[in-house]
């Protein structure tokens, strides 16, 4: 029986990795899904890949993407000079929903920080994603801090 592998994104998983960001009542508003993928997903994709504290992921089952996530790894002076993993753009195709797909993905991002040696691994969530919250919960996530954002430019406007 095959089950999913757990691997860096290559260029080519890009344009299902931008559907799987846009596949939800949030992302159907900020994402531009076309084929090629736009010019700033190549752009973003290519810092990514350049910079050794990102990792781009996808759950690969034979062949198709069923899942992404982004872990990023911030080293940090508080706490000792502790480094942190931040995960990131975490989505599951509504096909592999409810599969445990999503559990395993998650527990394979952890497993990555503590190879990196993170003393801690966070997260955030939009707070309407109400499913999402409870199942980050549910792995042992705590709602432990009040998180804020303030949008400097979006949709390439950087003026």
């Amino acid at each position: 029986m095959s089950s999913h592998i757990f691997r860096q994104a290559v260029p080519e998983d890009l344009p299902v990795i931008i559907s799987l960001l846009a596949d939800d009542e949030l992302g159907s508003t900020r994402e531009k899904v076309t084929i090629p993928p736009d010019t700033v997903y190549q752009q973003a994709f290519r810092a990514i890949m350049a910079d050794p504290n990102q990792l781009l992921a996808v759950a690969d089952f034979e062949g198709a993407v069923e899942g992404c996530l982004q872990l990023s790894f911030i080293p940090g002076l508080s706490r000792m000079g502790m480094w942190r993993g931040q995960i990131e753009s975490v989505r599951i195709a509504s096909a592999s929903r409810g599969s445990q797909l999503g559990t395993k993905f998650l527990q394979w991002a952890i497993t990555q920080c503590k190879n990196r040696k993170c003393g801690l691994v966070q997260l955030t969530s939009d707070n309407t994603r109400l499913d999402a919250i409870r199942f980050y919960e549910s792995l042992g996530f705590e709602n432990s801090h009040s998180g804020m954002k303030k949008i400097l430019y979006y949709e390439g406007d950087a003026s």
